[in-house]
């Protein structure tokens, strides 16, 4: 597995860059915003990941690795293979994909060219509760953003499932005030009041 790359960029193309590693050109498919951040002979790392085909190996590359991550989720999707899932990172920012994830808004992926309805509302549906971590580790990630991801993982964790996670982590983010907004153990708690008398009859089952 290559999982990064150090070299010289020696060739930019709208959707790939060929990077000279050690004498050796490699072709990296990237988004369009990756190719605008470079220059010619610039010396840069990317994260990456080999996809093996039949037919094909392909390289594929990132600036951060929380993209990578989210890419990588991505393809555990049905129906999202790693041109669809480099499309929707190209038009959305990881944030982006996990606010759309945490809200259960299928829209934003729906505009994603290559990505249809049923896609669309399959990565929502698959990706809930999967992107905290990706999301924390987001240079300027919004707080909510990565609040809601966190406290969503961390009921998970305790045992309910993605979707009710997802939605009681969103719910007590946005009616929590701006201190609490800021504090996972303190939101935590409160979701877990929330989910309390649901747990107690899940328990006694």
């Amino acid at each position: 597995m290559i999982s990064s790359l150090r070299g010289r960029v020696l060739h930019l193309d709208s959707d790939h860059l060929i990077l000279e590693v050690g004498g050796v050109g490699f072709s990296v498919a990237v988004t369009s915003e990756v190719v605008r951040g470079f220059h010619l002979g610039e010396e840069i790392v990317l994260h990456t990941t080999l996809i093996v085909r039949e037919d094909a190996l392909s390289l594929f590359g990132f600036r951060e690795r929380e993209e990578l991550t989210v890419f990588t989720q991505l393809l555990s999707v049905s129906g999202v293979g790693p041109k669809s899932a480099l499309g929707v990172l190209a038009a959305l920012s990881v944030p982006q994909i996990a606010d759309a994830v945490n809200a259960e808004d299928d829209a934003p992926f729906r505009r994603v060219s290559g990505i249809g309805p049923k896609t669309a509302k399959l990565i929502v549906v698959q990706l809930a509760g999967k992107l905290a971590a990706a999301v924390s580790l987001a240079p300027g990630a919004p707080v909510s953003a990565s609040i809601t991801a966190q406290v969503a993982a961390a009921l998970v964790a305790l045992g309910w499932n993605e979707r009710t996670s997802a939605q009681i982590a969103a719910d007590v983010v946005a009616a929590a005030s701006p201190t609490e907004q800021g504090s996972v153990p303190a939101l935590l708690r409160s979701a877990l009041a929330h989910l309390g008398p649901a747990r107690t009859e899940r328990t006694g089952a």
